[in-house]
């Protein structure tokens, strides 16, 4: 199977509530392409933008600072009320504390330390947000297929 499906342009067509340039609105995911497509076309959506900037993070891998960008920025109305909210589209599996089931030793070493990287990765991020006021999301698959 051609990994095009899963990664490309996305083809933002209210332009003008895209964040960013709008010939540079990249998915990395099918899941990806399906949120950009709910935001672009619903109509409480003010605003949104793909990977918007990035959010410095200590890595428990190596205890240094490293950066990581959030998969999508919205601002919407929300009766009246503009929220901003960071969204990070993930698996549900990857949201959890890997369970070791059989699995080769290196397969579940190199899973617990994802999961723990992408807890410092969300750590900071609902951090930021809550400087700010806004709203920090993990999507996975039971938000964007229910």
């Amino acid at each position: 199977m051609s990994r095009s499906y899963y990664q490309g342009i996305y083809p933002v067509k209210n332009i003008d509530k895209y964040l960013g340039d709008p010939k540079k609105c990249e998915y990395r995911s099918g899941w990806e392409r399906k949120v950009f497509k709910m935001l672009d076309e619903n109509p409480k959506v003010l605003g949104w933008g793909a990977e918007p900037f990035a959010v410095p993070y200590l890595s428990p891998k190596d205890n240094k600072v490293h950066r990581y960008f959030p998969d999508i920025i919205v601002v919407a109305d929300n009766n009246g009320v503009q929220v901003t909210t960071l969204i990070e589209i993930k698996p549900l599996k990857e949201t959890m504390l890997p369970k070791k089931q059989g699995k080769k030793k290196d397969r579940y070493i190199y899973e617990v330390m994802t999961y723990h990287v992408n807890k410092s990765k969300w750590k900071s991020a609902k951090a930021l947000c809550d400087s700010k006021g806004w709203t920090f999301k993990i999507m996975t698959e039971k938000e964007i297929n229910p």
